[in-house]
Order: C-alpha cells, then sequence, then structure tokens
C-alpha cells in the first residue's frame, strides 16, 4: 500500500509540475518514442484444455514508436509491444510490430491503434540455437495521457492491449494478450 501511495504521490507531482501555461507543444515532422513499464501476459495453445488459464506478470521491453506527423494531431507510427514469459523453464518473448495511427484526442490525451506481425520467439537473453521463432498476426490499442509537455518532448503515462497469434509447428497456434502500463518518453 506503501508503494502505491508513493506512486500515486509522484505522478500528482509531475503532473503539478508539467502544467505550465507558457509551453506549447509543437508536433511535427519525425516522431520518436520509447516506454518501460509492466504488464500482464496470458499465453495459450491450442492443445490446451483451458485456454488462458494463467497469467504471468513480468516488465516490458522498452516499447519503441517511431513514425511522422501529418498534422499537429495525427500521425503514422511503426510501434513495438511485448512482455516476456516463461514456457516449459525458458523464457520466451511475446512481442509484435505493428504500423499504427496515433491521435491525440485533446491537447494531452492521445490514442494508437493498428495491425502488424506477431512475434514468439526465445528471450533476448537466452540461447537463440535450436529455438523456435513463430510469426502471426497482432493487434494493438494503446492509450496515454502527457503529464509533462515541453516545446520538443512530451513525458507520458501510457497503457497497451496487445493481443497476437501465431503458428505453431504440426497447426498448432499459440496466442497471446498483454496488457502493459508505462511511462514513455517522445520527442517531436
Amino acid at each position: 500500500m506503501k508503494n502505491v501511495l508513493i506512486l500515486v504521490f509522484a505522478i500528482c507531482t509531475i503532473t503539478a509540475f508539467g502544467q505550465d501555461a507558457g509551453s506549447t507543444i509543437e508536433r511535427k515532422g519525425f516522431v520518436f518514442g520509447f516506454g518501460i513499464g509492466g504488464g500482464v501476459v496470458s499465453i495459450s495453445d491450442s492443445n490446451q484444455e483451458v485456454p488462458f488459464d494463467e497469467a504471468q506478470g513480468g516488465i516490458s521491453f522498452p516499447s519503441i514508436k517511431f513514425g511522422w506527423m501529418l498534422n499537429d494531431r495525427l500521425a503514422i507510427m511503426a510501434t513495438t509491444a511485448g512482455l516476456i514469459y516463461e514456457n516449459e523453464g525458458k523464457d520466451r518473448s511475446f512481442d509484435a510490430f505493428i504500423p499504427s495511427v496515433q491521435y491525440w484526442v485533446g491537447d494531452r490525451w492521445w490514442i494508437n491503434g493498428g495491425v502488424g506481425l506477431a512475434m514468439d520467439a526465445p528471450a533476448f537473453y537466452e540461447k537463440l540455437k535450436d529455438e523456435d521463432w513463430n510469426y502471426g498476426v497482432a493487434v494493438a490499442l494503446s492509450s496515454g495521457y502527457e503529464l509533462v509537455q515541453k516545446q520538443k518532448y512530451a513525458l507520458d503515462l501510457q497503457t497497451r492491449l496487445h493481443l497476437g497469434s501465431v503458428s505453431l509447428e504440426n497447426d498448432g497456434r499459440r496466442d497471446g494478450v498483454t496488457f502493459t502500463i508505462g511511462l514513455g518518453f517522445n520527442w517531436y
């Protein structure tokens, strides 16, 4: 409970400092952002009796997004999403590379969504030899609120829902759902 109160206080403090009325953000040209946080992942294989019966928590990879502003509220982006999970004693990563569209609904609140490539692979720190790499389709929807805005950058609190399905050998499937919350830093 103490950690939750500290987190809420930190977010309120950042928000209070971010309310500078003289600071206008300029969103134009190339956009680059990254975020880090934590979340939960639930993986289900086609041969499981009860799909999605167990969820695992973890730290998300630094989610990266880059793209181009079409106007001051709309951007075309390429984004990444994913979490690490444990399968048969080894760590694997359920990731996605997603072309997406990001739209600022208000001055600080944005939504982002797209469809792209799902990837199920060994975690980058595991031995990559003789490991399966599986590919499929992914969908992601995210939203964020810019806590601090300066002329060329913003710090935001963001959340992402990522669903994917990959093909396994022997006509099997592995489906995954991830939900993450984190802090992001964006340059415009």
